[in-house]
């Protein structure tokens, strides 16, 4: 017996964020790529009735092809959700990866859709620093990239930690659109974190900030400030919301289904 899956070109989101031959990606693809993350995440959330929980979503899991494009890959962790509309979880044990579990499932082993918002949450913010989700080699309150990033977020240090590479491409606005997602995900209790279509709907109004401020710079030699990019005719008003554990590097488990 065999398994036969479309070749995958350009390897996994975390081949091009942690060192490997593929090049590093600018900050537009890296949302274009984010952006169809979200997605293939919202339509397992949408797409069946009760909903499919991925409960592993991590740069490995995010495949792009030739041309870049993300899809979302490995279910074998994948649950489905509550058929009964008056559920709002299903029990299980905790499964996922250290450093993207959902702190409220791995406390009361209640699995919701809103555990992936967490994961990505933290995906989002290993695409703008390119640090993995758990660096023991770092000082304790730096080890943890979740941890750490809410902290630089709420004291208005995020900047300090976004990826070198990055330097000069990101425009302001979009920035503070995208750290605002990532902080919104990343929220304890899961009924505060958004959907996955809220956050498709602001990660791509974060890529038209970006754009716009683009091709701006190419026909206007003066300085584009936050108001004017906002204020753009071209950009269109988004709203805005406001342990069986495995792994593959350092895997553990604990507990079943």
């Amino acid at each position: 017996m065999i398994l036969v899956y479309e070749f995958m070109e350009k390897g996994s989101l975390r081949d091009h964020l942690h060192g490997s031959d593929f090049p590093s990606l600018p900050w537009k693809q890296r949302l274009d790529i984010c952006i169809g993350a979200a997605r293939g995440l919202n339509y397992l959330h949408k797409g069946v009735v009760g909903g499919i929980i991925h409960r592993d979503v991590k740069p490995t899991d995010i495949l792009l092809d030739e041309n870049y494009v993300a899809k979302v890959a490995d279910f074998g962790l994948s649950k489905s959700g509550p058929l009964d509309p008056s559920q709002t979880h299903v029990s299980t044990g905790v499964k996922g990866t250290f450093g993207y579990l959902d702190p409220e499932y791995f406390r009361t082993q209640q699995l919701t859709e809103k555990s992936d918002m967490y994961s990505f949450g933290v995906v989002l913010l290993e695409v703008l620093c390119t640090r993995p989700a758990i660096d023991p080699s770092l000082p304790r309150e730096r080890a943890n990239l979740a941890e750490w990033g809410i902290t630089c977020i709420q004291n208005g240090t995020i900047e300090q930690i976004v990826d070198p590479v990055l330097a000069g491409q990101i425009n302001p606005n979009s920035l503070r659109k995208y750290r605002e997602v990532a902080e919104k995900c990343l929220r304890e209790e899961d009924q505060e974190r958004p959907s996955m279509g809220d956050v498709l709907w602001d990660l791509d109004y974060a890529l038209q900030l970006q754009q716009t401020a683009v091709k701006r710079g190419m026909y206007d030699d003066s300085t584009t400030d936050g108001s004017s990019i906002l204020n753009h005719s071209n950009v269109r008003k988004l709203p805005s919301i406001g342990k069986d554990v495995v792994e593959e590097d350092g895997a553990a488990t604990e507990g079943a289904d």
